[in-house]
């Protein structure tokens, strides 16, 4: 199980993704299947797709972390942060982050949060692109290094708290 995580962007329009990617016969596994089995009020997830009947591989589930607040937010979501999703996974399976001939056995899940205030797609769409990248290749480097988290828990700040 490989699991990643990235923030990239400013604002509204800031992407927030984790990832774990696993066996299909695994936990991981177990865990997509669950939730795309177990829809919530405002939180649906779904099954990736690049185009209109072309999912993403290996297969990928979207579980929005923002309750869905409106038709704005709604169409934010579904719309470019899935096309950013696809494309990050796209280019992580593109420069062998995840390896093509392993695809059969693995699912992958993205966590992704898009702001109810979300107001730019092509922003949002390009964030969610790197960030997925980004999610990805961490999670295949092994990233943070246990001294990397150290360093930065030890000092710990975020777009939304920094302390005094």
């Amino acid at each position: 199980m490989l699991i990643g995580e990235s923030f990239v962007g400013e604002g509204p329009n800031a992407a927030h993704i984790n990832t774990v990617l696993g066996e299909r016969s695994g936990v991981v596994g177990a865990a997509w299947a669950a939730a795309l089995a177990s829809p919530s009020r405002g939180h649906a997830p779904f099954l990736v797709a690049a185009q209109p009947g072309v999912a993403v591989t290996p297969p990928t589930l979207f579980v929005n972390k923002a309750h869905i607040a409106g038709d704005r937010h709604a169409d934010m979501t579904w719309g470019p942060a899935q096309a950013g999703v696809a494309k990050g996974v796209a280019l992580a399976l593109s420069e062998g982050t995840i390896e093509a001939a392993r695809c059969p056995e693995l699912v992958l899940i993205v966590a992704v949060w898009v702001n109810p205030s979300a107001d730019d797609a092509d922003h949002v769409f390009a964030n969610n692109t790197d960030a997925t990248l980004q999610a990805l290749r961490n999670a295949s480097a092994g990233l943070p290094r246990p001294e990397q988290a150290i360093e930065a828990g030890l000092e710990p700040w975020n777009p939304f708290y920094r302390p005094a």
